[in-house]
């Protein structure tokens, strides 16, 4: 019998991502300005730009190296 997939692995990555961002974000507006906070930001800025950077590479207009 093949193993059954949890619930939170059918969602895709680009939405993973986006929850991911939005609860860093939400965990830095509870702080007061600092490292920590800026950190914080800082990985879902980076969140972000890996999403952004999973859609372009899985587009389909993407041309493969020439």
């Amino acid at each position: 019998m093949p193993a059954q997939r949890s619930p939170r692995q059918s969602l895709t990555f680009e939405y993973r991502l986006a929850q991911e961002a939005i609860n860093l974000r939400l965990q830095a507006n509870g702080m007061p300005a600092g490292v920590r906070r800026a950190e914080l930001l800082r990985k879902a800025r980076q969140i972000d730009v890996a999403g952004e950077l999973n859609k372009w590479l899985t587009s389909p207009g993407l041309l493969p190296p020439s």
